[in-house]
């Protein structure tokens, strides 16, 4: 899902969005792939434009992922210790605004996605829903004007997504 917040900040001008919760020593005693239908929530914080974000997966499963993105398309792989699966998702509407006095810049937008294409434990895994896009960034600055090419001072993103699953 980040990698439409990649291209929305990059067209900003901004600093692709990446990683932060990372979890970086996933463990299969939180990890339990969807037992029947029912609705899943994910969460996904960025604090850095350097790792690859994590999820949390809460709801028909409980469990922690890492948001592995795709070039130019709009697809990422959840990846659990106990398999993976897909996420496409809709590019987002919504509004984008940039304080040219303080550099902050803040993006708000929200869309849709499907899930797929899982493997392990999540194969045949089947699902959508929307989900809600908040970047928070105050970019650096050049002089006296905002830099949207350099990397920023603080940043935060955070999405949340939620919709049916099926095994």
């Amino acid at each position: 899902m980040l990698k439409h917040t990649k291209r929305l900040v990059a067209a900003a001008g901004v600093a692709a969005a990446a990683g932060a919760v990372v979890v970086a020593g996933l463990t299969a005693a939180s990890a339990a792939a969807p037992a029947g239908p029912g609705t899943e929530h994910f969460q996904i914080m960025t604090t850095s434009v350097t790792s690859n974000p994590g999820v949390i997966a809460y709801g028909a499963f409980t469990s922690a992922a890492v948001d592995h993105q795709h070039e130019a398309i709009n697809k990422d792989t959840f990846t659990f210790p106990t398999g993976s699966f897909t996420i496409s998702h809709s590019p987002g509407t919504g509004t984008h605004t940039l304080n040219p006095k303080t550099c902050l810049l803040t993006v708000s937008e929200h869309g849709t996605y499907t899930l797929g294409e899982g493997t392990g434990a999540y194969a045949g895994i089947s699902g959508d829903g929307t989900y809600a896009l908040s970047i928070r960034e105050i970019a650096a600055r050049s002089g006296s004007r905002c830099s949207m090419t350099a990397k920023p001072v603080a940043f935060q993103s955070i999405i949340n997504a939620q919709g049916p699953v099926e095994p």
